[in-house]
């Protein structure tokens, strides 16, 4: 490989949401990664839906573009 065309690849601890750790190697900066979505609390992997309160972003919405 040519000398300074390939970032820096070293080892980083990476911290899952659940609170188990592994070591990998990789291209990012620092020396830890915490997760904050893994496959113990996303979506996807546990089938529970989290519903987000959109009711401030429509009625704002029907403020801005609604008929008046």
């Amino acid at each position: 490989m040519k000398k300074d065309t390939h970032p820096d690849y070293n080892m980083i601890t990476v911290q899952l949401a659940d609170g188990t750790s592994f070591q990998t190697r990789s291209t990012m900066k620092g020396d830890e990664y915490k997760s904050e979505v893994d496959s113990t609390n996303h979506p996807f992997y546990t089938g529970k839906r989290q519903y987000v309160d959109t009711a401030g972003r429509v009625e704002k919405f029907k403020r801005r573009y609604g008929k008046k």
